[in-house]
């Protein structure tokens, strides 16, 4: 991945107001490949005091939006077109880091997949599975 790209998938993500607000930061950036790290902060629990299934979601899609991104032409960019989530545990702990991967690339569709798991005390738990389809859309 050239240096250009990383730098304009980090000027994306930095603009990304929900992800500022869920306090999430990009943590790793290669080709075909980003990591997503957010708190559980007060602010995105649910009423057990798990991290919300929302705020999952929302660091999973992101970090296989930018997978599927570091694998663009620099004329586009991608939007999501489907995204499926399988929860497989609570969201329990400080932190949630989400793992995207790029499955298969194409010219008009890109199958993602995201993993995302929860930190509690160093030990990672695998608590969702996400599979989806990014298009690519001319950058504007």
């Amino acid at each position: 991945m050239s240096p250009i790209t990383e730098d304009e998938i980090r000027a994306s993500f930095a603009a990304q107001s929900l992800m500022q607000t869920l306090g999430a930061r990009l943590a790793h950036l290669s080709e075909g490949n980003v990591e997503i790290e957010a708190p559980i902060l007060p602010g995105s629990r649910q009423q057990h005091g798990f991290g919300h299934a929302g705020l999952t979601f929302s660091i999973g899609d992101s970090a296989a939006g930018y997978a599927a991104l570091s694998v663009m032409p620099p004329d586009c960019e991608v939007l999501t077109t489907e995204m499926k989530i399988n929860l497989l545990a609570p969201a329990k702990g400080d932190k949630l880091v989400a793992r995207g991967t790029v499955v298969k690339p194409g010219r008009r569709l890109v199958i993602v997949r995201a993993d995302v798991f929860a930190l509690e005390d160093g030990k990672e738990t695998h608590i969702a599975l996400m599979t989806g389809t990014m298009m690519p859309v001319p950058r504007a």
